[in-house]
Order: structure tokens, then C-alpha cells, then sequence
């Protein structure tokens, strides 16, 4: 059977014929590199609108900042159906000449990038505030839950077809953590210095500017996403089957949900991504007010990216020795340990405080790092379970938790704020009481420590796919697909 035979069929590795040079060649750093790109690119515009998206939209545009979060809240809701809809869509759709995967990112990457521009675009402003408000729910809305996602699930189901080694794999998430850190940092030093001005001797950010700045990004994304279509290629070809012959849209939901792989990985990431994201929004407020210098959070933030940084010559390397639970597992235990000593010795010098800062996030990084090789492993285990393999759906499932984990860190750390007694300045001086330093200080210390602690149990006792688990289902999938390019 070659690769044009379009016979319905179980899904399965489809011989392709005599191969040219471009299908056979084998994985290596053109594959890594490509990949990377896809997250320069999805990152282009997600960080823009994670950084900029709420100051633009109360500073330039005028919108209440409880309206801005409440269109955050609710396309979280919106995002259960475009997410998991959007993944079942793919996963059922015949594969292009380029892959099942592949093909999205041609499709979608205008439409995201021109969705981003209008995003940050202020012609609105001196409209009325029905109308701004509209603007944004509109070009928010189409952005993320439609756009994005249509761009952002392809890409990230795509590592589970570009091969099927676990150490393949595992390179595949170290390089796209690697391209997000790489974006984090160009977007976080490079845009502030761009898009906010001095107006009479006030900072001010720039409408103009960060319209500007996003049409900017968007094309660099697009190229971004070029790059990664050029240089990644899908090894692995499977074919939707007969849609008599497919598990129901109801069955296949009732099969995630009680797939412990993919509920285990959801648990240990959402904790440990509350307690990163959190621990990020408490920082300026320790530096500020605890340690009385709000200087420091350039450094800082410094400090908590190089770990991703060193880690990357080594992590597909400890992930093949050791196995990718086990790497997450002792990163994490050095995480809970780095934040409980912080919190016991409650240190007045803002570099013991970051030496320990740095500790922690080292080892959050071992998980963050190799996190999305993780659902490639647990998509496998879904076909291993039930026969289908449902890459698009696995990811999307895990995107909306990383997204409703998201949303739950914003309502945590505000909600904590106003439980310790935080009181906002509003431009005037306010001495926080020491009970309030000391409540900011735990927040940042015991509170991400609690709750890397449940990450940690979940990885141990909730997910099962060790390093042993992984491989076995590995071999099993190879031996069903070779019997089944045999009987084709």
C-alpha cells in the first residue's frame, strides 16, 4: 500500500513505497531545531498577550480591569469545547501530503497572527466603552480560543509522530522548552524598552507602539512557523479509521478520563504549574516590599531562567538513563525542599533568598522541561489501552488543564494578597504592616513548596508510566504496527 491509497482502515504506520531521501532521513538536529521554531512562534504571540494583553487593555484602552478578567475566566469555560473539539477535528480528518499535523501550521498561521495584530490594535480607544469592550472579547476570543488553538494542538501533537523513541522525544520537549525560554527572555527585555514611553516625565504605555510591536511579532511568527514546517518531518503516518469502525466522540472522552497516564500527568503539572505561575506573581512583591528592592526582579528573573538554560545539553540524556518520571521526581523533591528551607530560615538577604529561588526552579525545570515528551508517552499509552491513538484529543485535553491551571494561579494570588492584608498603594506610599512582609514572604516560599509537594505525590503515586512502563509500551506499538504494515 503506498502513501496516496486512501482505504479506511485502523490506525497504523503506512509503508510508503520506495522512500525518497526526504521521507527516510533520519531524526537529528534539523528535527529539534524545526521543532523549536514552532514554539518561537506560538510563544510570539501567547507571551505577547500573556504580558501585555491586561495593562493594554486598562492603560490604553480604558477597560475595567474586573472586565479583563472576567473574558479570561470565561474563555477558559469557552476553551473546554474549542480545545477538545478542535483536537477531536484533527485527529479524525485524513492526513495532508505533509502529515496529519503538519498542514495546520500553513493553515492557521496568518489567521493567528493577523488575530494578534487587531488584538493590540487601539483604533478603538476614543469609541465607546460597549464598543471597546466588544473589540476585545472579538479579537480575544478568535485569537486564543480559535486561532491558537487550531495552530498550537497540531504543533504540540506533532512530537508523537516525528518518532517513536522515547530519547527522540524527550529532545523534542528539552528544545521546545528551549525555544519558549529563548522567547521569554527576547519578548520580557526587549518589548518594554519598545512599547512603553515618558510622556511628562511618566511612564506610558504606547498604543501605537504596541500595535506596532505585536504586527512585529506576528510576522516573526509566521516565519517561525515556516521554519518548523521546513525542517520537521512525520516519520510515524497513521490513518483516521472508517467512521464505523472509530470509538464515538462520548467514548473516546469516557477512555481519557479513565486513562491514569493521562489524569496523573494532568495532576502533577497543573500543581506544579500553580506553583510556578504563582510564585512569578508574588516575586515583584517580595522584592518590592519585603526586601525593599524592586531592582532585583531583573536578577531574579534571570536566576529562575538559566536552569531551563543548563539543563538542556542534558536532559534527553538523564531522561534516556533514568526515565522522565524519575527526573521529575527528583526534581521536584528538590523544589519542596529549596522553598520549605526558605520558608524556615526566612531570610533578610535577597541573595540567600535567590541562591534558594534558584534551587527551586531547577528543579521545577526537570519537570517543565521534559513535560511535553511526557504526553507523547501518554498518548501511546492510549493506543496501547484502546487501539486508537487520539493524539490531537490527548493534547488538547492537557491544554485546557494547562489553561484552566492558568487561570487558577490569577485567582490564587490575588485571593491570597487580600488575605494576608495586602493593601494596594494606588500611587501612594503605603508601609505594609510585618505581619503583611511576613504573609508575602510565606506566599513565596511555603505556598509553592505545598504545592510541588502535591506535583511531587501525584508524579509517584498517580502516574505510571516509569521509565520501564515507557519502553514496554514502545515495543508493544512497534510490533503491532509492523504486523500491521505486513497484513496492508
Amino acid at each position: 500500500m503506498s502513501t496516496t491509497d486512501t482505504a479506511p482502515g485502523p490506525d497504523r504506520v503506512v509503508p510508503t513505497g520506495p522512500p525518497s531521501a526526504t521521507a527516510t532521513r533520519p531524526f537529528g538536529w534539523r528535527d529539534k531545531i524545526g521543532y523549536m521554531f514552532g514554539d518561537f512562534g506560538n510563544d510570539f504571540t501567547f507571551l505577547l498577550q500573556s504580558t501585555f494583553f491586561l495593562i493594554f487593555y486598562t492603560n490604553v484602552m480604558g477597560v475595567s480591569a474586573a472586565h479583563v478578567g472576567l473574558l479570561l475566566g470565561g474563555a477558559r469555560i469557552l476553551d473546554a469545547f474549542t480545545d477538545i473539539g478542535a483536537g477531536r477535528l484533527i485527529d479524525i480528518m485524513r492526513p495532508g501530503k505533509s502529515g496529519r499535523f503538519k498542514p495546520w501550521l500553513l493553515r492557521i498561521m496568518i489567521p493567528v497572527a493577523v488575530a494578534a495584530i487587531l488584538m493590540f490594535s487601539p483604533f478603538l480607544q476614543d469609541g465607546s466603552y460597549g464598543m471597546r469592550v466588544a473589540w476585545m472579547i472579538v479579537t480575544y476570543v478568535l485569537w486564543g480560543s480559535v486561532f491558537y488553538t487550531l495552530i498550537n494542538i497540531p504543533y504540540g501533537s506533532m512530537a508523537s509522530v516525528i518518532s517513536h523513541k522515547a530519547g527522540d522525544r524527550a529532545s523534542l520537549s528539552v528544545f521546545r522548552s528551549l525555544g519558549a525560554t529563548l522567547a521569554n527572555i527576547g519578548i520580557s527585555v526587549a518589548l518594554p524598552l519598545i512599547v512603553f514611553v515618558q510622556i511628562d516625565g511618566r511612564s506610558e504605555l504606547s498604543g501605537t507602539r504596541m500595535m506596532l510591536a505585536a504586527a512585529g511579532c506576528a510576522v516573526l511568527a509566521i516565519l517561525c512557523y515556516l521554519l518548523c514546517f521546513a525542517n520537521v518531518e512525520e516519520r510515524i503516518e497513521t490513518l483516521p479509521k472508517a467512521k464505523d469502525e472509530r470509538m464515538g466522540f462520548a467514548t473516546t472522552l469516557g477512555t481519557l478520563v479513565t486513562n491514569r497516564a493521562l489524569t496523573g500527568m494532568i495532576a502533577s503539572s497543573l500543581f506544579m504549574l500553580v506553583a510556578f505561575m504563582t510564585l512569578g506573581s508574588i516575586m515583584p512583591y517580595v522584592l518590592n516590599e519585603y526586601f525593599n528592592n524592586g531592582q532585583l526582579l531583573s536578577a531574579v528573573n534571570f536566576v529562575g531562567l538559566v536552569p531551563t538554560l543548563l539543563l538542556v545539553p542534558v536532559a534527553a540524556k538523564l531522561a534516556k538513563a533514568f526515565g522522565k518520571k524519575e527526573v521529575g521526581i527528583a526534581g521536584l523533591t528538590l523544589a519542596v525542599i529549596a522553598g520549605l528551607v526558605l520558608f524556615a530560615v526566612r531570610t533578610d538577604s535577597p541573595y540567600v533568598f535567590m541562591a534558594g529561588y534558584a534551587l527551586l526552579m531547577f528543579g521545577v525545570a526537570c519537570l517543565n522541561i521534559l513535560i511535553w515528551a511526557f504526553i507523547t508517552d501518554v498518548i501511546d499509552f492510549q493506543e496501547v489501552r484502546t487501539g486508537e491513538r487520539n493524539d490531537a484529543t490527548v493534547y488538547a485535553t492537557y491544554s485546557w488543564a494547562r489553561k484552566l491551571g492558568q487561570a487558577a494561579a490569577g485567582v490564587l494570588t490575588g485571593s491570597a494578597l487580600t488575605a494576608i492584608g495586602y493593601e494596594s498603594s494606588a500611587g501612594e506610599h503605603i508601609i505594609q504592616t510585618d505581619a503583611v512582609l511576613n504573609g508575602i514572604y510565606n506566599l513565596a516560599t511555603l505556598l509553592p513548596a505545598l504545592l510541588l509537594l502535591v506535583s511531587l505525590l501525584a508524579l509517584i503515586f498517580w502516574y505510571p508510566l516509569s521509565k520501564k512502563r515507557v519502553e514496554e509500551n514502545v515495543a508493544t506499538l512497534e510490533a503491532k504496527h509492523e504486523a500491521e504494515g505486513r497484513q496492508s
